[in-house]
């Protein structure tokens, strides 16, 4: 895997996928190396996908101050890939809790920003509400799945504050759209790549009224992509978050959940890559 320095001399790794112009791909997790977001359901037959293991995690080294992991020091990070890759502007699209990093990077440098896709974004970064209620009406679309009962009533252990590893085991299938081999596989894999301890110093330093102004003075064009039934960033709160930008469209993938790419590769490519063309 090729590799550049950051600024504190850390060594970062990334993969490069496809041919074109370069978008940088920020995983999700928090912390999670990019291997789980594969080529995006066949996106890199549009676009070079540039995806970067962020430090602490995959091929990049481990930092000697944990602190550097925070969410808001990552930006740093991007910075450096970027001017690594030779870029003047850069299309960034970023899955799931990568959506607060790459709103902190548009909020901080926005001139060097061309388009931006947020993939089921957390919303951290800036402050949305979303209420256990929110979740629990998304998820009762799921009623007739033979899982739903045992998923739900783990949902509701959750949103009432008792949650609990067998809780968030049983919430699994209410995370992707399909709950088939692919998604069982996906969820298997989730804490071999992600680095818990980076992920604790990584949702600090938000200040969402901060991020929400500099996001309304972000002219680039924005695209929202939510997933119909997905719990963590459910459609309601994806409208809102298209409403911080001028330039942003909403879309929302019906069936979807949490990793739209996976649940049907064919309307996320479309769509996508219709908006980075």
């Amino acid at each position: 895997m090729p590799t550049h320095p950051a600024y504190d001399a850390t060594t970062l790794s990334y993969r490069v996928l496809g041919e074109g112009p370069s978008v940088i791909c920020v995983p999700g997790g928090p912390m999670r190396a990019a291997g789980y977001l594969g080529d995006l359901g066949g996106l890199s037959a549009h676009r070079r996908l540039v995806l970067p293991d962020l430090r602490g995690t995959g091929g990049s080294a481990v930092p000697r101050d944990p602190a550097s992991c925070r969410c808001d020091r990552l930006v740093d990070d991007v910075e450096a890939l970027r001017e690594h890759l030779g870029l003047k502007r850069v299309d960034l699209l970023a899955h799931s809790a990568g959506a607060n990093l790459a709103a902190l990077y548009a909020a901080r440098h926005p001139e060097r920003v061309g388009r931006l896709a947020l993939i089921t974004p957390s919303v951290l970064a800036v402050g949305i509400e979303v209420t256990g209620e929110d979740r629990r009406e998304t998820a009762r679309r799921r009623k007739d799945e033979p899982w739903f009962a045992a998923a739900y009533a783990a949902l509701e252990g959750i949103t009432a504050g008792r949650a609990t590893d067998a809780h968030w085991q049983a919430l699994a299938p209410l995370r992707h759209g399909r709950w088939d081999a692919a998604a069982r596989a996906l969820d298997a894999a989730d804490a071999e790549q992600k680095n818990a301890e980076a992920a604790a110093a990584a949702d600090g330093a938000f200040d969402p009224d901060a991020t929400r102004a500099a996001l309304a003075r972000f002219t680039s064009p924005v695209l929202v992509l939510a997933g119909e039934v997905d719990l963590n960033s459910p459609p309601a709160a994806m409208a809102a978050y298209a409403g911080l930008f001028p330039r942003a469209e909403l879309v929302v993938q019906p069936g979807a959940g949490h990793y739209p790419w996976l649940d049907d590769p064919a309307r996320f490519v479309a769509a996508t890559s219709a908006f980075l063309r």
